[in-house]
């Protein structure tokens, strides 16, 4: 890891002395990379270097403090609660890692990337939340008591179900990237409201290779497509045991889950208000438990209970969806992407179509390109009155990308107006469905789509066409 990070405009408080401070964090960290790259025995100038780091770190939390006391800056007391937790809980542990692995090059590179990473996210929200140039992102943080309760309840479910122990690393994670990763969200409802719980469970890839791979006896150092189906099933099963935890989840259920970019994980930091953000140090890996839930978390977190190793149950899983994508594979099932800006529609075409079909949702054209890119569908049904991104632009970037012409776009629209159909077929699109359709009717129209295609792709093959 050669990570050397430039200062950029939009760091600048316009702050004279936190910035220089800001500045001089930076300057730091690009340091103690070089010498990790540069220097044979780096081992002696990292430690000093990150010792150096720490107690810059520690000077300027406090004139930061000091600087919003002296303005009475509102939100002083949330600030310097992150500021207590980094130098609580990140620092002391990225400490005990560098020197329980001797400061190896992975340990350093786990200290670079969260220290940098955090300071860049913290800066650019919370730093610049006090000049007013930003929201900060914390604002809705649980109190301590339930924070505490929700850390306890997550180390002690790791050791229950990996019997790995854990230390909290961060109890402001803000999306840092520590390593590789694979980044899963889970998405829980409460019938047709649209009231929602959100997850997103974050595994280092050597974690899931040290521990599912381990179980195993799977001989690799890498992730692969085992590992990445031992994450999902791993993601459910976890947030399934914290989500009984929360007194007022007993109505929910899963709705929807998905793989998710890094980038993509940044992003959802970037535009919502963060309830509960935990980081921990396996001794395996780092892992990340993140959680959008605003009614739901105001109960608070129950004591936890026992769960049993789950490692077994982890193998179970994988041996049977070995034996589903053998079947799958010899009875391929086809992947429609149903592009919705409306969850009740989302879901209940979802429901229609989940027994013969892989459906995955996207709930606008943007959010469709990335899950294209991900895993290219066979079919996209795609709402033509979406907000922001209509279906017409949708589809415009679609064919915009060469890989992508090729795959077929069914519109969703519920209105039949002569005027809105002949635009829609201007598009020419493989075809439109009138969402006020009897369930089964649209079920009908999907599946006699694919039923012409493959007919036609035969016909073709045997030299008809």
């Amino acid at each position: 890891m050669n990570a050397q990070f430039e200062w950029r405009e939009e760091f600048n408080l316009g702050v004279e002395e936190i910035d220089k401070e800001h500045q001089r964090l930076f300057k730091i960290i690009n340091k103690i990379s070089a010498i990790r790259e540069e220097e044979k025995n780096s081992q002696w100038a990292c430690q000093e270097g990150i010792k150096y780091f720490k107690s810059h770190t520690v000077k300027h939390f406090a004139d930061e403090e000091a600087y919003m006391a002296s303005i009475g800056y509102e939100g002083l007391e949330q600030h310097r609660r992150i500021h207590q937790g980094f130098r609580t809980y990140t620092l002391p542990a990225l400490e005990r890692e560098l020197e329980q692995a001797n400061y190896s090059d992975e340990t350093v590179d786990h200290f670079l990337g969260v220290c940098a990473g955090w300071l860049i996210g913290h800066t650019l929200t919370e730093d610049l939340s006090i000049v007013g140039k930003r929201r900060g992102t914390w604002e809705n943080l649980l109190p301590d008591e339930q924070l505490a309760a929700m850390k306890e309840l997550i180390i002690q479910l790791v050791f229950d179900m990996f019997r790995l122990e854990s230390h909290l690393v961060s109890d402001t994670y803000s999306g840092e990237k520590f390593g590789n990763g694979v980044y899963y969200r889970l998405i829980y409802g409460k019938g047709q409201e649209e009231e929602r719980l959100e997850v997103i469970m974050v595994f280092e890839e050597s974690l899931l290779v040290k521990t599912v791979g381990r179980a195993m006896g799977l001989q690799t150092n890498k992730l692969d497509a085992l590992l990445i189906h031992a994450a999902r099933y791993t993601a459910r099963q976890f947030a399934g045991r914290i989500t009984e935890h929360l007194p007022a989840s007993e109505e929910y259920e899963l709705k929807e889950e998905n793989l998710l970019s890094f980038e993509q994980f940044q992003k959802i930091f970037q535009r919502k208000k963060i309830q509960a953000s935990l980081l921990f140090d396996t001794g395996e890996g780092y892992f990340a438990y993140c959680v959008i839930a605003p009614h739901l978390l105001e109960s608070g977190v129950a004591a936890p209970i026992q769960a049993e190793n789950v490692l077994s149950e982890v193998e179970k899983y994988l041996n049977q969806r070995e034996e589903e994508e053998t079947l799958e594979e010899q009875n391929p099932k086809r992947k429609i992407l149903v592009v919705d800006d409306s969850q009740t529609i989302r879901q209940g075409m979802k429901n229609l179509l989940d027994p013969d079909y892989e459906v995955t949702l996207a709930e606008s054209g943007v959010a469709a390109i990335r899950t294209i890119t991900l895993n290219r569908p066979d079919l996209v049904l795609l709402d033509y009155e979406m907000p922001v991104c209509n279906g017409k632009q949708t589809l415009e970037m679609l064919r915009s990308e060469q890989s992508f012409t090729d795959i077929p776009v069914i519109f969703l629209t519920g209105q039949d107006d002569p005027g809105i159909v002949k635009t829609l077929l201007s598009l020419r699109p493989a075809g439109y469905l009138l969402k006020y359709l009897k369930p089964q009717e649209l079920k009908k129209k999907i599946d006699a789509f694919f039923s012409n295609t493959q007919a036609a792709a035969k016909a073709c093959n045997n030299g008809a066409l």
